[in-house]
């Protein structure tokens, strides 16, 4: 049964969803505030997380933060406010997903479901050339060392690995990255993106070995 937990300062709120989350068959834990929705998390194994942004204490940006801080445990934000930079910024600090209220219960358990099902075909190690990520603790590796990467950055290179020596077109790349932040990619800003992962990841960015281009058609993550 997956475990849920919910953390929401509306108590109708949190009490309508408790009742849906439970009838659809998922465990469901709550908590109105960030002390004790970290209490929680500290001591429980969950399968997602619904996050409100305004909280009885806290906020639901500090939450997120801690929670990816431990493990890349898949967070979809919960909130009224529809301004741009807030939702920009939870992706920023790792969210998974956003939905906004107010919102059907089948619309968020088609998200829920997405998320959960998308960590689930990720929990494997994954490893290319001398890049090694571990979804399970969202960590990426470097020749065995622990490498920093943006959220943003990191969700790219997940998609490469899940698809080695596939080609992607950079359609198919900007519409991952429309998915995470809701917001128009351009060619630009998909090339930018690339860029900065080569720099990061490769021993020699000007000439690729692992994010390679195919030349009029797209980008291939190869495992030599």
């Amino acid at each position: 049964m997956p475990k849920i937990l919910l953390i929401e300062d509306d108590e109708q709120l949190a009490k309508f969803l408790l009742r849906f989350l439970n009838s659809e068959g998922y465990q469901t834990d709550y908590a109105n505030g960030q002390k004790d929705a970290l209490r929680l998390f500290e001591k429980n194994a969950y399968d997602c997380v619904l996050l409100d942004i305004s909280l009885k204490d806290g906020n639901g940006y500090s939450v997120c933060a801690a929670i990816k801080a431990q493990n890349d445990t898949p967070v979809i934000f919960i909130t009224a406010s529809a301004d741009e930079a807030c939702t920009v910024a939870g992706f920023e600090i790792g969210a998974d997903d956003y939905i906004g209220k107010p919102f059907g219960t089948r619309e968020l358990l088609a998200r829920m479901k997405n998320v959960m099902r998308r960590y689930q075909k990720m929990s494997r190690i994954l490893q290319c050339g001398h890049i090694t990520i571990d979804p399970i603790k969202g960590i990426v590796y470097k020749n065995g060392a622990e490498m920093m990467l943006s959220a943003l950055e990191y969700r790219l290179l997940l998609v490469f690995f899940s698809n080695k020596n596939q080609l992607l077109s950079r359609d198919r790349l900007a519409e991952e990255l429309w998915s995470l932040t809701k917001e128009f990619v351009s060619d630009n800003t998909l090339s930018v993106y690339i860029r900065r992962l080569r720099e990061k990841i490769e021993d020699d960015p000007q000439n690729p070995r692992i994010i390679v281009t195919v030349r009029g058609l797209g980008y291939k993550a190869v495992d030599e």
